[in-house]
């Protein structure tokens, strides 16, 4: 079972107020092959956005590419005295993933975090195994717990309310792959300790190709406590029509739930890309919206800005950050303000 510690704390909802934002600035060709200066361009875009309103905790690997990160910044019109730099060695830019989730005791006015189990999507790909150190990592740097979860996860497989109820899905969780000593009841009796949830809703499955296999925050976020923001699909024709189909029923049973339309963005030798609208990020000030230049771009951001009326919502192109597999939610991690 989990550390003790975690039976008073509460994973927030990503609307609660941040102290800043985590992310690991890109490097690696295998994931983004002869397209690092567009995945350059991508976070300097969402830095420059986020920085205004809260802090950016930034990973980069050495000297040379704070460097290099600091003159792309700059010119933007980043103010660097908002970027903390933390030099490591890691391999890749999922910080929803790898870098810890914060929870918080709103009596007690502290932090923890949860340092979940990683073996790279399933043992898909080990060299992204050293990035389980970006938890340790945050921590020292932070001075706070961290609170070992028995089974692996990654922080893009769960979705909270902050009220209660959390989101995930069975085909990730429950997936061989992952944790095939696990029981459902085994792992939610596990994910009610550790984030302070009452209610854990299990979707079966995920997007077509997503190689995390099934991330929730692909397909069904919360944009307020009893309201939920899910990918749907109309046309009967896509592969993720009868998946999306499935868990718009299934939440709809349980919550207020608003249709996030689908883009059809299929990479260079035709395979359909998991890109969704639903994996947009909440800040302070503003609500990042990743678009695919897809002809539902438009609405899915009227859509978003009008679930955050009181943040600007702004579309940030996806496109090239796709070719590595996620969007802006994957990339990010908030640490909440205390």
């Amino acid at each position: 079972m989990p550390n003790s510690l975690s039976n008073s704390y509460m994973m927030p909802a990503e609307w609660a107020k941040h102290a800043a934002t985590w992310l690991a600035w890109p490097h690696d060709t295998t994931t983004f092959p002869s397209r690092i200066p567009q995945a350059e361009k991508i976070f300097t875009e969402i830095i420059f956005h986020l920085h205004t309103g809260e802090l950016v905790e930034l990973f980069v690997l050495n000297e040379a590419m704070l460097g290099r990160a600091s003159a792309q910044l700059q010119e933007r019109g980043v103010d660097l005295t908002r970027i903390n730099f933390h030099i490591m060695d890691y391999a890749d830019v999922w910080a929803r993933d790898t870098a810890p989730t914060f929870i918080f005791n709103k009596d007690a006015g502290k932090q923890a975090l949860i340092k979940w189990k990683f073996n790279a999507y399933g043992n898909k790909f080990p060299p992204l195994l050293k990035d389980n150190a970006m938890a340790d990592e945050a921590g020292k740097y932070l001075n706070l717990s961290l609170i070992p979860s028995s089974f692996i996860c990654e922080g893009g497989a769960i979705e909270t309310s902050g009220q209660g109820m959390l989101l995930t899905t069975k085909e990730c969780l429950l997936n061989p792959n992952r944790n095939p000593d696990k029981s459902q009841t085994d792992i939610e009796t596990e994910l009610k300790s550790l984030t302070g949830a009452k209610q854990v809703i299990w979707l079966e499955k995920g997007l077509v190709n997503d190689h995390t296999d099934g991330h929730i925050d692909e397909i069904a976020r919360f944009v307020s406590a009893n309201k939920i923001a899910c990918a749907f699909e109309e046309d009967k024709t896509c592969p993720d029509y009868e998946i999306l189909q499935a868990n718009y029923k299934t939440l709809s049973a349980v919550a207020e739930v608003v249709k996030l339309p689908m883009p059809h963005f299929r990479y260079d030798d035709g395979e359909l890309a998991p890109a969704s609208y639903a994996n947009f990020y909440v800040a302070n000030q503003v609500v990042l919206v990743p678009q695919f230049n897809d002809p539902n771009d438009g609405k899915a951001l009227e859509i978003i800005q009008s679930l955050f009326p009181d943040r600007r919502a702004i579309g940030i192109d996806c496109t090239d950050l796709l070719y590595g597999g996620g969007a802006i939610h994957c990339i990010t991690q908030q640490q909440p303000a205390v």
